[in-house]
């Protein structure tokens, strides 16, 4: 008998989350795995979490309005069983004082400012930013403007949160944000995403739409640094790019519960499926 796989998901379905869970847990059981999906808040006696020989964090898109829950469910979980990816890397990457720690390390990073939860932030100036949670995802809760415009937007967010102030990308606008994905030790495809008309976020529920994208070398190697300072191997990465100056800098290094465009690419979910059973 194939080992019991279970994919930790919200309780809401829909068909972006069908369009991630479904062709992975059909790959898991062309492999021979008893695969099952349920929301990560179940309880231990509904999901069976102990009794599973791995555990893989996918569509987990609500965790963020509930962070430490769901952490301590990861530890939980971990403690009695195989997590993926593993509880060190959710800790760090559920908070995005990562980037300021990316660029610290060299990494081409959107400059990032982290406003402690409690501080009086200091005026934004005439200059367009991005002010945001340190907790997000999303766009929730993202704001673009200049420093009159969202001084208070600010001091009402570091009121109750860590917040992130970066300057505005303008290439969003026309060249969009680039997604690599990696599974396994591969890199298997990515997806570049455009705003809205007169947007600047690029996700598909704020209007955003996708084409296939050819991941350019240089892209390759800001990427590959990225995913070099996560705290430990992981079986599924996405880096998101976006180009300052005409470089590739990174503005987000997705490493918990990423949408990865399964959809898009045949034979992707072939890959994730073996790239987690080898993680066992």
């Amino acid at each position: 008998m194939g080992p019991t796989v279970i994919v930790a998901s919200t309780r809401v379905r829909s068909e972006r989350i069908d369009a991630e869970n479904q062709p992975l847990v059909a790959a898991l059981a062309e492999r021979g795995a008893d695969a099952r999906v349920e929301p990560w808040d179940a309880p231990e006696d509904v999901a069976g979490w102990s009794d599973a020989d791995l555990v893989v964090v996918r569509t987990t898109w609500d965790y963020t309005a509930r962070r430490d829950d769901f952490l301590a469910w990861a530890r939980t979980v971990a403690a009695r069983t195989a997590l993926q990816n593993p509880l060190e890397v959710l800790e760090w990457n559920s908070h995005k004082r990562y980037l300021v720690e990316l660029s610290a390390a060299g990494v081409p990073v959107v400059p990032t400012r982290l406003v402690p939860a409690g501080s009086t932030p200091e005026p934004l100036g005439p200059s367009r930013v991005v002010v945001k949670p340190a907790v997000s995802a999303g766009g929730r809760e993202t704001f673009l403007g200049t420093g009159p415009e969202l001084d208070g937007t600010l001091a009402g967010l570091a009121a109750v949160a860590d917040a992130l102030v970066q300057p505005a990308v303008e290439s969003i606008g026309t060249e969009g944000e680039v997604s690599l994905i990696r599974l396994g030790d591969r890199w298997s495809h990515a997806v570049r995403k455009y705003p809205a008309q007169d947007g600047f976020l690029v996700h598909e529920r704020h209007g955003g739409r996708l084409e296939d994208h050819e991941p350019t070398p240089r892209e390759l190697a800001v990427a590959e640094r990225a995913l070099a300072h996560a705290p430990a191997p992981v079986h599924a990465a996405r880096v998101d790019l976006v180009r300052i100056d005409g470089e590739p800098v990174v503005m987000e290094l997705e490493l918990i519960e990423p949408e990865l465009f399964l959809r898009r690419a045949p034979g992707a979910a072939g890959l994730l499926a073996d790239a987690l059973l080898a993680t066992r």
